[in-house]
């Protein structure tokens, strides 16, 4: 079974993956030409998730997503295993929201310049100033009606634990006192560990755990060490072993 599940990988998978990318960020780059930037920013990177987990044939258990209030914006924290995570919470999260995500991958052709058209956050870490403006781009987002999505450990695991988490989400949350949804993804790693990445896929279930929402406490630091803190330890406890 592996050796033809490699081959439908080479023959069909890989393929149409590709396919599957040009065209998504083809319909985004010329969704924002035509004035339908918000219906862009979403739509087909949510079609694009979905249809690249299924076309590895890759089992997904959703659960949760009854605790999220229609209308509400949120600032979702999620473990980050492995590149599946980003075609999991696209796909199947179903809910308007932008990423925060490395500047770097706006370097890659046609990729980048969907990330920046379809309004995605690009941090730039390499001034204070330039990371303020994604900042302020996250801030216009937010209070916008939308919600952002991030990986807190701020790039993805090596060896399946997590890694402390980064203040940068916390910290918007708490200036405009959003609900932090903490998010488990497990099986990501199985399917495609950082060191193995453009190999070939392990077939494996894919699970997206929404918990209950971490309301704001207060407007101050110690609000910011509650959500992280709080955020850090139901992931991981839902981490499978």
């Amino acid at each position: 079974m592996t050796l033809l599940y490699r081959l439908y990988q080479i023959i069909i998978a890989y393929p149409l993956c590709l396919v599957a990318t040009l065209l998504t960020c083809a319909e985004i780059i010329l969704g924002s030409l035509i004035g339908l930037g918000h219906i862009s920013g979403y739509y087909p990177g949510k079609w694009w998730g979905w249809f690249i987990v299924r076309i590895f044939l890759l089992p997904v258990h959703v659960e949760g997503r009854e605790k999220l209030k229609r209308g509400q914006s949120y600032v979702f924290v999620a473990n980050h295993q492995g590149c599946f995570d980003i075609f999991l919470v696209f796909g199947f999260l179903r809910r308007d929201f932008r990423w925060m995500m490395k500047a770097s991958l706006g370097d890659i052709p046609i990729f980048g310049m969907a990330c920046r058209r379809s309004h995605q956050i690009l941090v730039n870490n390499r001034s204070a100033r330039l990371v303020m403006r994604s900042y302020d781009q996250a801030r216009r987002i937010l209070r916008g009606g939308l919600s952002l999505a991030v990986f807190p450990e701020g790039a993805r695991t090596w060896d399946g634990q997590m890694r402390p988490f980064k203040r940068g989400a916390f910290l918007l949350a708490n200036e405009l006192q959003l609900p932090i949804v903490p998010i488990t993804i497990n099986g990501s790693f199985t399917v495609m560990p950082r060191f193995k990445d453009f190999r070939f896929v392990t077939r494996s279930r894919l699970t997206l755990q929404i918990h209950d929402p971490i309301l704001p406490i207060s407007k101050d630091d110690d609000n910011i060490q509650h959500a992280m803190t709080e955020s850090f330890n139901v992931i991981q406890a839902a981490l499978q072993k």
